[in-house]
């Protein structure tokens, strides 16, 4: 009898993961291998084990990355402030390159020359998981069921798991109102009611934060240190990365912090209308802004402002492991090496509040900055730099 193939599937333990867990062993003849991420995203990890050694799946990795990603996804790409859209601080995009990489990484140590993933044939998954497999094993072949088996709506799902004795909560008998992704950074909600771009989302979704308007009239105050452009200590306290985000994000949510609403629009063209929840990540960026407004010379602070699209759109579209990105990497962290210091912060019903910033590496001057008298800048230069800048101008108007 002919050996078959391993192959490893990212598996979730869900509805749809655990479907094509089946399909790939029933449909397609392969000895499927789970790996499954913990990236911060709550208790789906003890049912996906459990889920796995119910299908009868002989090597199950089950990996705590949490630090991993904080440590050496999220804080590079905080480091750029990095927005998709103006907006979009990239929760999902930026996990995908890890879970993709050590897939890969995996698959070669049980010898298995396929990788499989849940992502849909409409979505911006399936191309960030695919890009980072092939970066990191230009040979690994890739088997995406979405793009391939009969299964079409969710439907054909329940009616592949009931035939296949795959058990599911009666909630999902329904559609289910939303479909979501979380880690430790965000948590995000897609389809279904959402996609009508006029219907607000209901207030029963939101699993983060509470809303604005049942936040404590108490405002929370914050100190966030940083070093070399990463937050390393919250209220005298040092932390692990990992630590840190999930306090800022206690502390976040608690306070109503980080909702977002926002159409997009996806790397295959389509737009898409997706609501996040980002309270930590929300708070740190306007603490990072804060820090490097003191610290960052203003030509470095605006060509930073002016590369930070290309690399936000760079994840998102899944070119993390891209030599442009890596490019763009060194320039940014290049920019950081002084970017030291505190910040002071309100949090207050939604609202991510400055009240204070001071570092060693400061460039502000009080003595350059004064509307008093001082000895250091003489006024009367002012005169002559305008009249250059306003030498061109005038060559304009006379031309016209």
């Amino acid at each position: 009898m002919k050996k078959k193939e391993k192959i490893v599937l990212a598996f979730s333990g869900g509805l749809d993961t655990s479907i094509i867990l089946k399909w790939l062993q029933n449909d397609q003849n392969y000895e499927v291998v789970t790996f499954t991420a913990d990236i911060g995203q709550g208790g789906e990890i003890k049912e996906a084990k459990e889920k796995a050694e119910k299908f009868g799946v002989k090597e199950i990795f089950i990996e705590d990355l949490t630090d991993e990603f904080v440590r050496q996804y999220v804080f590079p790409m905080f480091r750029a402030n990095a927005l998709y859209e103006g907006y979009y601080l990239l929760g999902t995009s930026i996990a995908r390159p890890l879970i993709a990489k050590r897939q890969v990484e995996i698959a070669k140590e049980v010898g298995a020359k396929f990788v499989a993933h849940g992502a849909t044939g409409k979505g911006n998954d399936q191309i960030r998981f695919e890009l980072a497999y092939y970066a990191n094993n230009p040979g690994i072949k890739v088997i995406a069921p979405w793009r391939e088996w009969n299964l079409k709506s969710r439907k054909d799902l329940l009616e592949y798991a009931n035939k296949n004795g795959i058990l599911f909560s009666d909630d999902k008998i329904n559609d289910p109102p939303y479909s979501m992704d979380a880690n430790i950074l965000h948590t995000s909600y897609e389809g279904k009611v959402l996609e009508d771009p006029w219907m607000p989302p209901d207030e029963s979704m939101f699993l983060r934060t509470v809303s604005p308007e049942k936040a404590p009239d108490q405002a929370s105050d914050l100190e966030i240190e940083f070093k070399e452009g990463d937050p390393v200590i919250v209220n005298k306290k040092s932390l692990s990365p990992s630590e840190l985000l999930d306090l800022l994000n206690k502390i976040g949510g608690e306070n109503g912090v980080g909702r977002l609403d926002l159409v997009e629009n996806r790397f295959i063209g389509m737009k898409s209308r997706g609501v996040y929840e980002t309270p930590g990540g929300t708070i740190l960026m306007v603490a990072r802004r804060a820090v490097e407004s003191l610290t960052l010379d203003k030509g470095a602070s605006h060509l930073k402002d002016e590369v930070m699209p290309k690399y936000a759109e760079l994840i998102y579209n899944g070119f993390w492991f891209s030599p442009e990105r890596e490019m763009l990497q060194s320039l940014i962290d290049q920019s950081q090496k002084k970017v030291n210091g505190t910040v002071k912060l309100k949090i207050y019903k939604g609202n991510v509040i400055v009240t204070g910033r001071k570092s060693k590496s400061s460039l502000y001057s009080n003595e350059m900055a004064t509307f008093e008298e001082d000895s250091v800048y003489d006024q009367k230069d002012a005169e002559g730099f305008i009249k250059l800048n306003a030498l061109r101008l005038k060559l304009l108007k006379n031309g016209s």
